[in-house]
């Protein structure tokens, strides 16, 4: 505050502004290319090489332009599990950014703070440098700048802590499975405080990771990143990241409550005079976002860990209208839509979006993935095979027609079929297979109206429902032949499939 970085809202938090980007930039991300990671990397779209000499210099100029400032240094862990976490050291040129990563990240105990020693990961946090695409080599003023050979980032040119998180998380998702044999995962988790019973919630931004996994009948391990080892679940963070767009004290209390004193939101807006935030006021972005430790909520695993899961769940947001609420996959299916992601981006989460885009974005979390997806995959199919684990599909997006027509599914909704399918009551009502889209869809849900649960009963005519099914099926399909032309013919089979011929 005495830096003007932010003010104080009525509840405690503090409030900043992002500036320029107000989400993501995945155009100004970059991996540095180095013969030591070269042959394990995905490159691509996503992961789009750096030459080293470039990132140096990008380094150098990073340097000069924080040399003399006063500087905000946090010394942090990534992963609660410590067999399996990594000391991380991020500087930061505003005391801001400085206490988000501080909430983000596992705070150490002051034993581990004493002997933390030389970090695995070093981040450079300068959001008032700015690139230049002539001589950087950039695509813009900004730049997000992976070192994965020497442990080292650089986030340029951009205010949104959010690259940090996920920059930090890349990190990770590269060296747990190649050095520990863990399963990264870009998922939420929760415990049931009773049975132990463990369960994870795989999606993108805007899909309800958060918001579903914050649920007051269980404890919350964490809301976006996990490990998954031979001994369990463990977050990989010490922090929440939530979309405040409509956020209300009656739909998502346990969030609402959390942002106090600690907590730092960006481009919320506020009341003038009574510093209220205004959580539907969408004036300065759609993104609106809320960073608070993991203890700010009531019912939550303060150690960050949690069994083998035995449910996992994958959220997508079907901008479509066809996949059903929620839907049962098979082993088969489970490693087909795993592999395939299938989402929409929900408007501010990136730069560009401003309304749901439908999208395939492998394991739920392609923009953080350095590794081959199938790698990734086997995976988790391994640990599906040894765990027996149910896989649900979960549609958070819309139904009884596309976006602009139809509706949104209703969170009370879809927090009574999760609710349903973590305790097995799914299960107990039957199902009916859907051959086009190759999901078991429930017969019955406690507390839903089975009418729901179909989606072709909820749109205006049944004609309507199987010309998008259609469409949406070849979509899947000719994703499927494209992207992965060598995929296993049994998990080809259990996608989704048009019936016309």
């Amino acid at each position: 505050m005495a830096h003007g970085e932010g003010v104080l809202a009525s509840n405690g938090s503090l409030v900043v502004d992002t500036g320029e980007r107000t989400g993501r930039s995945p155009h100004d991300r970059f991996v540095v290319d180095d013969p030591a990671i070269h042959d394990r990397v995905c490159w691509g779209e996503v992961n789009v090489p750096m030459e080293r000499d470039v990132y140096e210099h990008i380094c150098s100029g990073v340097v000069g332009y924080l040399y003399g400032c006063e500087l905000y240094v946090v010394h942090g862990l990534a992963g609660a599990d410590r067999n399996h976490s990594r000391k991380v050291c991020v500087i930061c040129e505003r005391a801001s950014q400085a206490l988000f990563v501080h909430q983000m990240l596992v705070r150490p105990t002051a034993r581990e703070l004493a002997s933390f020693g030389e970090p695995d990961i070093y981040v450079l946090a300068a959001p008032g440098y700015r690139c230049d695409p002539e001589t950087d080599g950039t695509n813009s003023g900004a730049a997000v700048v992976l070192d994965l050979a020497h442990g080292g980032v650089v986030v340029a040119g951009t205010g949104y802590s959010g690259e940090i998180k996920k920059a930090v998380f890349s990190f990770m998702n590269y060296l747990l499975p190649v050095e520990d044999d863990v399963l990264s995962m870009h998922c939420s988790a929760n415990v049931d405080p009773m049975t132990g019973q463990t369960a994870v919630l795989f999606g993108l931004s805007g899909t309800g990771k958060t918001t579903l996994s914050a649920d007051p009948n269980r404890l919350l391990i964490g809301d976006d990143e996990h490990g998954w080892s031979s001994r369990g679940i463990f977050n990989i963070e010490g922090g929440c990241y939530a979309k405040a767009i409509d956020l209300s004290p009656i739909a998502e209390p346990d969030i609402y409550e959390a942002i106090r004193f600690g907590a730092v939101c960006e481009n919320v807006i506020l009341d003038p005079e009574t510093r209220e935030p205004d959580y539907t006021d969408v004036s300065r972005t759609q993104n609106t976002r809320v960073a608070y430790p993991v203890e700010h909520i009531k019912s939550v695993r303060l150690d960050g860990r949690g069994g083998i899961p035995s449910v996992v769940l994958f959220l997508t947001c079907d901008a479509f209208g066809v996949l059903p609420p929620i839907s049962r996959l098979s082993r088969e299916a489970a490693m087909y839509h795993f592999m395939a992601g299938f989402t929409s981006k929900v408007a501010g989460t990136e730069e560009g979006v401003s309304e749901p885009t439908p999208t395939f974005s492998a394991l739920f979390g392609e923009p953080f993935m350095p590794l081959s997806p199938s790698l990734y995959a086997e995976m988790l199919g391994k640990r599906i095979d040894s765990t027996r684990a149910r896989v649900y599909l979960v549609n958070t997006g819309w139904q009884g027609g596309a976006y602009g027509t139809g509706y949104r599914i209703s969170l009370a909704v879809t927090r009574s079929l999760v609710a349903a399918a973590l305790s097995g009551d799914l299960d107990s009502g039957g199902y009916e297979h859907d051959e086009r889209l190759n999901v078991d869809i429930p017969l019955d849900c406690p507390g839903v109206t089975p009418a729901v649960l179909n989606p072709r009963h909820t749109w205006t005519t049944p004609e309507a429902y199987d010309e998008a099914a259609e469409r949406l099926a070849a979509m899947f399909e000719k994703h499927a032949s494209e992207r992965y032309p060598d995929l296993d013919p049994v998990v080809l089979a259990a996608g989704p499939h048009p019936l016309a011929e």
